[in-house]
């Protein structure tokens, strides 16, 4: 059995009647998903809707039951529950498929609310002093980050005139080995606000690469080949 965590974070529906308002990164995600579970019995899929189930926004008692140093109070597990349930998705997954659009050149508050709630101290790092000025260590590894990204603009990728207003990728890349990723992988789709024949032909290249990628991880983590 290989295990495939999907995480979703647009406000927007694939399925909206109207083509210009649906969700891209949806759209990105539905096709990964296809390909790498077509023809296979061996796949367990959990998806994770944030726009859904919106994960609570950290807070003081989060942070003092998940930095507690003893035995925690009933209380603390419960506030720390959410989080447990999320960082055991992450351990248990061999891929972890991430779909998210662009908003404010960074990544939607529900993302980074489960980010938040998933990168946790003797969960997902260690920390040690006497690592000098990089104490923090990631304890995860052997998996694959997908970033299936949509934005309405253009020039956002490495090499872009824009790249540097791409707090999206960026954040979710040093983030990823948090996360266990050996791996970083990302796809995105430009130009939506255009609606032109740019952003049907980014669209269908991102569609394309997304299905390649997709058959580059089932031979890597699935079949084994």
């Amino acid at each position: 059995m290989k295990n495939i965590l999907y995480i979703s974070s647009s406000a927007r529906k694939y399925n909206d009647h109207n083509p210009q308002h649906q969700s891209i990164s949806r759209m990105l995600g539905e096709h990964f998903l296809n390909e790498l579970s077509a023809d296979l019995l061996d796949v367990e899929v959990v998806h994770r809707d944030l726009s859904i189930h919106q994960p609570a926004f950290i807070d003081e008692a989060f942070l003092a039951a998940a930095f507690e140093k003893h035995s925690l109070s009933e209380e603390q597990q419960q506030i720390l529950a959410a989080s447990d349930l999320a960082i055991k998705e992450v351990k248990d997954a061999d891929v972890i498929v991430i779909s998210s659009p662009m908003y404010n050149y960074g990544m939607p508050a529900v993302l980074k609310a489960w980010f938040d709630l998933v990168i946790r101290v003797n969960q997902t790092f260690s920390f040690d002093l006497a690592r000098g000025d990089k104490p923090l260590l990631p304890i995860l590894s052997g998996k694959s980050v997908v970033l299936l990204a949509s934005w309405g603009e253009c020039e956002f990728k490495k090499g872009g005139t824009q790249h540097h207003l791409n707090h999206l990728s960026s954040h979710i890349e040093q983030l990823s080995p948090y996360l266990g990723a050996d791996n970083f992988y990302e796809i995105a789709s430009e130009y939506q606000e255009f609606n032109d024949q740019r952003h049907q032909d980014s669209k269908q290249k991102a569609i394309e690469d997304t299905i390649e990628l997709a058959k580059l991880l089932k031979a890597k983590h699935v079949t084994g080949h």
